[in-house]
């Protein structure tokens, strides 16, 4: 189960071509790198290595707020994968939509059906026509949680290097 994070949450730059670290995921989800290590390990979010980094992209690094998200609000892992693969699927697509618009796009799922939607009135259409609870995740919010001011280093083997020669002396 998530524990929730002691240190409030800092905002780290987003670019969608920009490489975030584990410190990085950690800071923007409150997730445990513990977590982010098991969820890497079974496959559910599986990041870039750079020897022993794990690199993830800003893809990954909405998928991890929002499966974070759902961890939370009591969903298993095997509906999580459900979602995480229909999530994929449609984020290929609609990722560069979060960051160039205003436009809020919600996950809504009960862990069986899954909707991402952008339309407010269908959105409360499917929450009026569901047989169980559903849950709602803003997706945008999730993405938002990406952009900040502090600007951020680019990650680079050049700058552990350095940091390494510098422990060094």
């Amino acid at each position: 189960m998530l524990k929730p994070s002691k240190k409030p949450r800092t905002e780290v730059p987003l670019d969608p071509h920009r490489a975030y670290t584990s410190t990085d995921v950690h800071q923007i989800s409150g997730v445990s790198l513990r977590q982010l290590q098991w969820w890497d390990e079974k496959k559910v979010v599986s990041p870039k290595h750079e020897g022993h980094r794990r690199i993830y992209q800003a893809e990954e690094v909405v998928e991890i707020t929002v499966i974070a998200e759902l961890r939370r609000k009591g969903f298993s892992l095997q509906k999580i994968r459900r979602v995480l693969r229909f999530l994929q699927r449609e984020m290929g697509k609609r990722l560069v939509e979060l960051f160039s618009s205003d436009a809020d796009l919600h996950l809504v799922t009960d862990g069986k059906a899954i909707y991402l939607e952008d339309s407010h009135a269908r959105i409360i259409d499917i929450l009026k026509n569901a047989k169980q609870p559903m849950f709602l995740v803003c997706v945008s919010d999730q993405a938002k949680r990406l952009t900040a001011t502090t600007p951020k280093k680019p990650v680079g083997s050049a700058q552990s290097a350095t940091r390494r020669v510098a422990r060094a002396i």
